[in-house]
């Protein structure tokens, strides 16, 4: 360490070790009140550390899937780890940019990439029902852009988020609100 520090004026070291302390600070301290660490659960409450969230975890909660699915089993790649969290990290950097500047879409669909994940985990989770129950056989999202098949959600809109549900005519679900991330103690010398 002092020998990285001799590269520099030793007027310099103490504003050096100020700046740096306090950008680790707040670094660390806006992570811990949005609840970074959240995310990187298969928790369905992670994804209403954003309220925008809410009508859709509601009827998440009050669907069928509740029981079998998390939202990161429909909405997240499952054919390896890391692609798992890196298009976890990308869709959340995109949603924390859209929500942070209030342009978030009364209703909130999927994006082309969302779109072709969600229609692999249907076919994942599915599979023994398309090839030897109906015997549909799996088509997949590029095709049926292309006009040769159907998407999952054409005939099955209502599983697990409904169409109509959007931000606007779901004013009162009854998402749970998240955690506080401010300790009992300090709240306790707030009072």
């Amino acid at each position: 360490m002092k020998k990285f520090l001799s590269y520099f004026p030793s007027w310099l070291i103490l504003p050096l070790f100020i700046i740096g302390g306090v950008i680790v600070g707040l670094s660390s301290y806006s992570f811990y009140m949005s609840r970074l660490h959240s995310y990187l659960s298969d928790d369905p409450e992670g994804c209403i550390n954003c309220h925008i969230m809410a009508p859709y975890y509601d009827a998440w909660a009050h669907s069928a899937h509740r029981e079998v699915a998390t939202c990161n089993d429909c909405h997240v790649p499952h054919n390896n780890i890391f692609n798992q969290y890196y298009f976890k990290a990308v869709d959340g950097l995109f949603h924390s940019a859209v929500f942070t500047f209030h342009a978030e879409p009364q209703v909130i669909r999927p994006r082309n990439a969302s779109n072709n994940v969600i229609m692999n985990n249907c076919i994942r989770c599915h599979e023994h029902l398309n090839t030897a129950v109906v015997n549909t056989g799996m088509y997949t999202y590029n095709e049926a852009k292309e006009g040769k098949a159907k998407v999952c959600w054409e005939c099955h809109q209502d599983v697990p988020h409904t169409k109509s549900i959007n931000i606007s005519s779901s004013p009162n679900s009854t998402a749970p609100l998240p955690k506080s991330p401010i300790p009992s103690w300090l709240k306790n010398k707030m009072k």
